[in-house]
């Protein structure tokens, strides 16, 4: 198992496990996405993204967002490494702090993110909050770490390791789907108008 950054390729399979599990999609950019993927049968097994805000005349900002695991892939440890890839991605474009707007803040608080007061928040990420709000999470909250104070436990290490043995073996098939290819509506080169 391991994270990286998103192809284009992935950006259908990115938008509907998005939409499937009602996350954010604001200012989609498959190439803001880092995505966890399973080396032995190439399953993307989680994804996550670092949205940078840069306000006119203000400081730019980062939010860690749209974190998803697919059912079968959750538990393992795998979100937890796509959260830590984003927070050192950010730490490597000279951000010091990573803000998250979230009703899931426990989940976070165990890598050292803390809850903070909305008027802490840069501005742009007060607007986010109050937006995110009133559309996909009612009960979001603000929530902040130093990138140099992020922690991995190690029962989060160990479950990402053993992530792919402990599940049921994946057949490695490409399908259009992973091309963003809809095979219901696609047409092909050599119709022979059957």
């Amino acid at each position: 198992m391991y994270v990286r950054d998103a192809k284009n390729r992935e950006e259908a399979w990115l938008l509907e496990h998005i939409e499937t599990m009602g996350l954010d999609d604001t200012a989609f950019r498959s190439r803001d996405y880092v995505v966890a993927v399973d080396e032995t049968s190439g399953e993307t097994a989680g994804f996550g993204r670092i949205r940078v805000h840069k306000p006119e005349g203000d400081e730019n900002s980062c939010e860690l967002t749209s974190i998803g695991v697919p059912a079968g892939w959750r538990g393992q440890g795998i979100g937890a490494h796509v959260v830590e890839r984003l927070v050192e991605y950010a730490g490597d474009q000279g951000f010091d702090t990573v803000y998250s707007l979230t009703s899931e803040g426990g989940y976070l608080a165990q890598f050292g993110f803390r809850r903070i007061e909305e008027d802490a928040l840069p501005g742009p990420l007060q607007d986010r909050l109050e937006a995110k709000r009133e559309t996909i999470d009612p009960g979001a909250s603000s929530y902040a770490i130093d990138v140099d104070r992020f922690r991995m436990p190690d029962r989060l290490r160990e479950a990402f390791k053993r992530a792919p043995a402990e599940r049921e073996t994946i057949a490695n098939e490409e399908s259009a789907e992973d091309f963003g290819i809809d095979p219901d509506s696609a047409t092909y080169k050599y119709d022979t108008g059957d």
